[in-house]
């Protein structure tokens, strides 16, 4: 049996990551995020003169995409040839392309792959917007973190990002491969509300209980 997976899933700007990031430091286990594997793939296919689109040229970039997977401390990390990756992930034209190039079933199921590895051997917070739908179906630490569109806005405003956030979750939702969900199991978390802190005492709180429960 595998240490525990803690899926922590959402939508953009939900505080997904800043709540997975907290709780993996809380715990002592690995932060994953999942997001920058996409990230990373639609930035490559970009840098290679690839349209995003064509899912076809995209599924034939895979077998030799120069990507690996690692981590640096307790948080996971992206390199291409060996070099980490960092605001190459969030620049403009990554941000827009990048629902587009998670939709092809083809990049989801090598990530996901490559997501299951960093569980094999250690305790993970993982997130995304199928991770307790597809990635750890069977764990029973599920969560599913949002917050109202306005909020969630504001949130990405701040960050500098100027998408939309109805426009991404249209697409997360309605893309026909691990559309963002909310697992049937999970714990709905509205970080609308409250403040970071706050939320993450209350997933730690509930994780902690369920440990205890099945010590």
């Amino acid at each position: 049996m595998n240490p525990p997976a803690i899926a922590i899933d959402g939508p953009a700007a939900s505080g997904k990551s800043t709540v997975a990031k907290l709780i993996a430091k809380e715990l002592g286990y690995t932060f994953i995020n999942t997001g920058a594997m996409y990230r990373a793939v639609t930035w490559y296919t970009l840098q290679q003169g690839v349209n995003p689109t064509d899912a076809n040229a995209v599924k034939a970039l895979l077998p030799n995409i120069p990507l690996s997977f690692g981590k640096e401390g307790a948080m996971s990390t992206v390199l291409c040839e060996g070099r980490v990756l960092g605001e190459e992930l969030t620049a403009p034209e990554t941000n827009e392309y990048v629902s587009t190039i998670a939709a092809i079933p083809e990049v989801r199921a090598l990530l996901v792959a490559k997501q299951r590895e960093y569980n094999n051997a250690e305790p993970v917070v993982m997130e995304g917007r199928d991770i307790g739908t597809v990635v750890f179906p069977n764990t029973p630490f599920k969560y599913f973190v949002t917050a109202s569109e306005e909020v969630r806005a504001a949130r990405r405003a701040a960050q500098g990002l100027t998408d939309s956030i109805a426009e991404r979750d249209r697409k997360d939702s309605a893309r026909a491969c691990a559309p963002l969900t909310q697992a049937a199991d999970a714990t709905l978390v509205d970080t609308s509300d409250l403040s970071i802190d706050q939320v993450v005492a209350k997933v730690v709180a509930d994780i902690r209980a369920k440990l205890e429960a099945n010590a």
